[in-house]
Order: C-alpha cells, then structure tokens, then sequence
C-alpha cells in the first residue's frame, strides 16, 4: 500500500469511526453486527449492500484492514440489519471477487462512496439463516 492510501485510509477510518458511524447506528440504516475480535462485545457497523435471494452482498473500502473484516475473520458469524430487521448468517470474505464490478450491482450513492474513499476494495458475502 501507497503512503498515499495507507494515509487516506487512517483519515477516512478515523471520521468514520468518531462520526460518521456513531451517528449512523442511531438511523434505520443497514448495519453489520461483528463479535469484537479481542473484546467479544457485538460490534455495529453501517454498511451499504443488497439483499439478493438469501445473500446479503456488499464491498468493504478498506477490506482486510477493516476492523469489521478482521472480525469476520476471527468469527464468521454475524446478524445483518436490512430494513430493520435483524437476520443472522454466515459472512465470507471473497478476495477474487472483481470488488469493482460488484459495487455496480449495489446501491448506487453507497458504491460511488466506497469507490470514492476506498482503498482496497474486498466483497463480502453473508449467507443469512
């Protein structure tokens, strides 16, 4: 990674994380439920994405250096919230899935922002219950 992007991501990441998502979690908006890698608290992040059968697809914009992607990683089990309802499932991390291609079949506005402050793209893919 670029100094560049490894910047970019440290900025995005931190208004995210003091802004932009703590404000987020108090709307009706789909939000990703992690356990917490290291704290084993449930973790609650927004995200953007679309519902296609019994999938939940969406793109992570910092991909393996997301905090919600490391705990995927520690612990695959998650709860999704799509139109305010909370429905479990499975997630996997599809790093040979064309990130950039997917984000044209989401949610315009969300895929034009993870393209805009993205910095290493991952799809991600949640088999729900």
């Amino acid at each position: 990674m670029t100094d560049a992007n490894s910047l970019k991501r440290r900025v995005v990441s931190t208004v995210q994380r003091l802004v932009a998502n703590p404000v987020a979690r108090r709307l009706p908006i789909t939000m990703i439920e992690t356990i917490g890698r290291k704290s084993g608290q449930p973790r609650r992040t927004p995200v953007g994405g679309r519902l296609v059968g019994n999938q939940f697809w969406l793109v992570s914009e910092h991909g393996q250096h997301s905090q919600y992607v490391r705990n995927i990683k520690a612990n695959p089990a998650v709860r999704v919230r799509i139109r305010g309802r909370w429905r479990s499932g499975t997630a996997h991390l599809l790093p040979d899935d064309d990130p950039i291609e997917r984000l044209r079949n989401l949610p315009g506005v969300n895929s034009a922002l993870v393209r805009a402050m993205g910095t290493d793209l991952l799809t991600i893919r949640v088999d729900l219950d």
